[in-house]
């Protein structure tokens, strides 16, 4: 902004005529910036659309979520409406699962959005991997080359830890339901090999109960939060000592039970140590509908397996990056038809 010298300035005193004109400066710099800023708005505006050009659609996929704001955000664009599909999937990952992440794009999980795009309109199915945040900045910024790589993320605003997994499963499971509109909200984990064709035949059967938990049933210790240990010997007496619930690697909950989720408090219910647990607590109280499949801890590939993992040795694939490019060379594992299960 011109103006006096700082000799000038001080040495005259500020007449009327002087005032007026420093104010004139002073509005003509403000929108003169303003003018700039404006220019440089709209030249941003213009250029975003193009970088994004590869989204299909205009479809929401990797977007950053407020749990319990009730505010989404997009990684690059606002999020508008839910996108209606079959089912959604979200594939539970972590900042130390690269290497899991990249096996699985080599497998049965698209690497690029018109794959992905495609997976969804084969299978009704959509695909996103699911993760918190961590206050480690060189793993956030290494995420977030990866988002703008791939673009297939939910990011949630929750720190990504293991104690915390039954806060961040409530947080997927509310996300999805603000962000899709879809039949089933299916939790899967990053160390699992899927058939989607066949997950998706098993979601779209008719069934005649709208609350449902779909998953590899097991009979499993109520209390098995550590605080509560002194309470175990007490449980058998009392006849609660076990509940069914569904294995923690993959479980499908129907839209009517997911917004029965979406509706409670967080500090209303009684958490877990283990996520899968405490899922099937609250789908006990909630007394839906349990319906065991098999097929989804099968520990090899079969005609009608639709999860292959390691149970029970592992809680997933043991050496995930391995085995999974491993089945994925197995006829049985691609190129078997698709069957129906009989259960």
């Amino acid at each position: 902004m011109p103006s006096s010298s700082p000799k000038s300035f001080y040495a005259r005193p500020v007449t009327a005529s002087f005032s007026s004109r420093r104010s004139s400066v002073i509005i003509l710099s403000c929108l003169l910036f303003f003018a700039i800023s404006g220019f440089f708005f709209g030249i941003t505006a213009f250029l975003r659309p193009v970088r994004d050009s590869h989204c299909l659609n205009g479809n929401p996929r990797s977007v950053k979520v407020l749990w319990d704001h009730g505010a989404a955000t997009g990684t690059n664009r606002g999020v508008q409406g839910r996108h209606k599909v079959m089912a959604f999937v979200g594939i539970q990952t972590g900042f130390g699962s690269v290497g899991r992440r990249q096996s699985l794009r080599k497998t049965w999980f698209p690497a690029d959005p018109h794959g992905l795009q495609g997976l969804e309109e084969a299978t009704g199915l959509a695909f996103r991997f699911i993760i918190g945040r961590t206050r480690d900045r060189s793993k956030m910024s290494a995420l977030k080359k990866e988002v703008a790589e791939y673009d297939d993320f939910i990011q949630l605003d929750i720190e990504e830890e293991y104690s915390k997994l039954p806060y961040k499963t409530l947080a997927f499971f509310k996300a999805s339901y603000a962000l899709f509109d879809a039949d089933f909200y299916v939790k899967a984990d990053d160390d699992i090999y899927l058939r989607p064709d066949r997950l998706s035949l098993l979601l779209a059967k008719e069934r005649s109960h709208p609350q449902t938990y779909i998953g590899c049933m097991k009979k499993g210790p109520v209390f098995t939060d550590p605080k509560l240990k002194w309470y175990e010997p007490l449980s058998h007496l009392l006849g609660s000592e076990y509940f069914l619930h569904a294995y923690g690697p993959i479980y499908a909950l129907s839209a009517d039970v997911v917004s029965s989720l979406v509706a409670l408090r967080n500090n209303s219910f009684r958490m877990f140590s283990n996520e899968d647990v405490t899922i099937g607590a609250l789908m006990l109280a909630m007394n839906v509908n349990h319906e065991n499949n098999h097929e989804l801890c099968s520990p090899e590939c079969t005609t009608t397996s639709i999860a292959v993992w390691d149970i029970p040795k592992c809680s997933g694939l043991c050496n995930p990056e391995k085995r999974m490019l491993e089945l994925h060379e197995k006829d049985s594992c691609t190129q078997s038809p698709t069957m129906e299960s009989d259960e």
